[in-house]
């Protein structure tokens, strides 16, 4: 034994030709895969010590002891690291630099046999070896730009150089996971072998370098000297990439193109002076509140995740489901089903909306067939996972049924008692409502303990938010059940408590309602839009209200303002009223706040129309100039007054999952990290002082709670530390 610690093992072993080598093995004790937390850096740089003390080595081989490599670096740090400034973050990454440069340097032969995962700081660790072997099913990658910073441990400097800065580039502005073939493809490793072969290469890779039949001095020397670009080559990799990457990621994320000025300035420099660009770069981007707010999506999407895990292990298995209502919506849950591996059934009662489910789940199967996702003959496999159906004949094996028929509360009631009638004792019920109450769903039902909401979200192949609403009677097996079944979706379910709305639609009529107020003092709506998208939303609020249909708003307004007429009912007509009566519904008639054609793809294209322009001031009653500053703040105050209020009411557990949901529900800008975070990052007594003013004014709905005026007081945030806040 050379080194044991709590999370890296090294040992002595013999290669076939007899050299007696260094296995370094990752396997961290407690923890079901590897990840370089601080402890564990430490331990690398004792490890190495250990192997540079030893005599007669001829080589070093690093391996894992778990199903994956390393996922990278532990990201329940970075905020407390980050905290601590920016001397601190270069001090530490150089330090890192050292222990991993110790590895490089080392007098022998190295190679890494990467087994699983290997992602961030993962993968920087094997970029140090001189070879890498890959098993066939892993995956290597530097997802850093997904959170805001960029890879800081040599990512930056030794992929370049070894795969071209082209390639480089694209995996790291990207932030990809990148399969097998295509790491071998690109050169980033030397070899794919299969999982059990995967040691005795790289033992054989070892012998054959110090045989001299692979030169492994000279990759050392391409991995430490300046990239091979004249001045002509670097400003065509760059500067082409910067203005590419920039357009893609967007202003308000801007890791990727940092990264690339990295490699840049890098470009031209030693092995050395190129980390010092890398880890000023890192604590300079680490600091920003782009990197804190997408540090903490992370952190709270683990909350959900082990909170969904916690619901599953209370389920039976859910082998085989059923939709009822055909269409497009039922058409997108049975194709979402069918393409993870879950049969279901599709039923309805007439011949046509059968025939357009069926064609809206083939139309998506075959855009993952263009996209190269699905073989055609995978796609004709999937299908066969939906079988359509105008009985209840097949319903007695089903575990799960999800009721999509109209959002009308006499339709649903007649269908589910109906379906409950002929389905097993132990199926569980769900029904896909907007905005429904479930409690109300469930009083004619004889067994109301196996029912509960599923609210999917349009289009449903790509929303990934599944919210599950528990009844007054709803059994913790009922939704663990549907919790299951969402996640065999591959979809997040987050569970909420019933209220009107429940928790996502409960949060955005505030944010509608502010934008008719702002509409009625005479704010231009497409002026507004503009705004918001600017601000960070993927669409304003006007389009969203086209995309959402101005029908469907003008119910589920309606069920708001019955549910909470304090603040949600209005008198006189709004804007969105105005619209649907005179039948501009948005996207689905061509014709709402905007009008619509079609652009060359075929997809709907939004145009100014004046006619709306002229409906609309039917209801403006003053007109008022606003900045930019002020739509913010109209717009964003009730929807985070009504997400604290949700909190506060227990119809969310925490902030980890009120936030996560309005991210994954209805497009929350994800680098503001939800409506929770940004109060904190205005400060709460900051927040508080600007809702009471605009309260004095627009009332209600811009009314803080007096639990959140108190926690103004005391100075309290929702995320106090990333830990406790997000706990239960």
């Amino acid at each position: 034994m050379i080194y044991q610690g709590n999370a890296i093992t090294v040992t002595r072993r013999d290669t076939p030709s007899g050299n007696d080598i260094a296995m370094l093995t990752f396997d961290l004790k407690g923890e079901s895969v590897n990840k370089l937390s601080s402890a564990v850096v430490a331990e690398l740089g004792e490890a190495v010590k250990a192997i540079q003390a030893e005599n007669s080595l001829k080589g070093l081989l690093i391996a894992s002891g778990k199903e994956v490599f390393i996922v990278g670096a532990d990201i329940t740090e970075f905020h407390t690291l980050f905290d601590k400034g920016e001397e601190y973050l270069v001090e530490m990454n150089l330090k890192v630099h050292d222990i991993f440069n110790a590895i490089e340097d080392l007098p022998f032969p190295t190679v890494t046999a990467i087994n699983g995962l290997a992602l961030g700081g993962g993968c920087e660790v094997l970029l140090t070896t001189d070879f890498r072997v890959m098993s066939e099913k892993a995956k290597i990658g530097l997802p850093e730009t997904k959170l805001g910073i960029l890879p800081g441990w040599g990512g930056c400097v030794r992929l370049p150089r070894i795969i071209g800065a082209d390639n480089a580039i694209e995996w790291i502005a990207g932030g990809t996971e990148n399969r097998a073939d295509a790491a071998l493809k690109m050169g980033a490793v030397d070899a794919v072998v299969s999982a059990e072969q995967l040691e005795d290469a790289a033992l054989d890779i070892l012998d054959r370098a110090n045989a001299g039949e692979l030169d492994y001095q000279a990759r050392r020397a391409e991995k430490t000297s300046p990239l091979k670009l004249n001045p002509i080559e670097q400003m065509m990799a760059f500067e082409t990439a910067k203005g590419y990457v920039a357009g893609k990621a967007g202003p308000h994320y801007p890791a990727p193109v940092e990264a690339i000025k990295v490699i840049q300035k890098g470009a031209g420099e030693e092995r050395g002076r190129a980390q010092a660009i890398e880890a000023k770069a890192f604590a300079k981007l680490a600091l920003s509140s782009v990197a804190f707010n997408l540090v903490g999506l992370f952190l709270n999407d683990q909350v959900v995740k082990k909170k969904a895990s916690n619901y599953e292990k209370q389920a039976q298995p859910v082998k085989q489901t059923a939709v009822l209502g055909a269409g497009i919506m039922g058409g997108g849950i049975a194709y979402q089903s069918a393409s993870k591996g879950t049969p279901i059934l599709m039923k309805d009662i007439k011949d046509d909306a059968i025939e357009l489910g069926l064609k809206e789940a083939r139309k998506l199967f075959a855009k993952q067939v263009e996209r190269k996702k699905f073989t055609t003959e995978q796609m004709a496999e999937k299908l066969t996972n939906i079988r359509p159906t105008l009985s209840y004949g097949d319903f007695d094996n089903v575990d799960l049924v999800v009721e999509a028929v109209v959002e009308n509360p006499k339709v649903k009631d007649a269908v589910l008692t109906e379906v409950e009638g002929v389905v097993g004792e132990n199926t569980i019920l769900t029904s896909n409502t907007s905005t429904i109450s479930i409690n109300r769903l469930a009083q004619n039902l004889k067994r109301p303990e196996n029912f509960c909401g599923m609210h999917f979200f349009n289009p449903v192949h790509r929303m990934p938010l599944v919210e599950v609403i528990r009844g007054e009677k709803t059994s913790d097996a009922a939704v663990g059940a549907t919790v299951a079944y969402a996640r065999a979706m591959g979809k997040t379910p987050i569970v909420v408590n019933d209220c009107p709305g429940f928790l996502v639609n409960r949060v955005l009529f505030p944010y509608f309602g502010g934008f008719s107020f702002l509409v009625e003092q005479g704010a231009d709506f497409q002026r507004v839009d503009k705004v918001m998208e600017k601000f960070g939303w993927p669409m304003g609020p006007a389009y969203l209200l086209d995309v959402v249909g101005l029908d469907t708003a003008v119910h589920a307004n309606e069920v708001m303002a019955e549910g909470f007429p304090d603040r949600m009912a209005r008198e006189g007509k709004t804007a969105i009223q105005v619209m649907y009566d005179n039948d501009r519904l948005g996207q689905k008639n061509d014709k709402g706040f905007y009008a619509y054609e079609e652009d060359k793809k075929g997809k709907p294209k939004k145009v100014t129309d004046e006619a709306a322009y002229a409906l609309v001031k039917e209801v403006v009653k003053e007109h008022k100039e606003f900045s930019d500053e002020d739509i913010i703040a109209r717009m964003m105050v009730p929807l985070c007054l009504e997400t604290v209020r949700c909190l506060e009411d227990g119809i969310v557990a925490t902030p980890a999952e009120a936030d996560m949901a309005l991210i994954y529900g209805i497009g929350f800008p994800p680098f503001r990290g939800g409506a929770l975070r940004y109060i904190d990052a205005m400060g709460v007594a900051e927040f508080v002082k600007l809702a009471e003013g605009l309260a004095e004014e627009l009332g209600p709905l811009y009314a803080p709670t007096d639990k959140l005026r108190q926690m103004a007081q005391n100075g309290e945030l929702f995320y106090s530390n990333d830990k406790s806040a997000n706990q239960a």
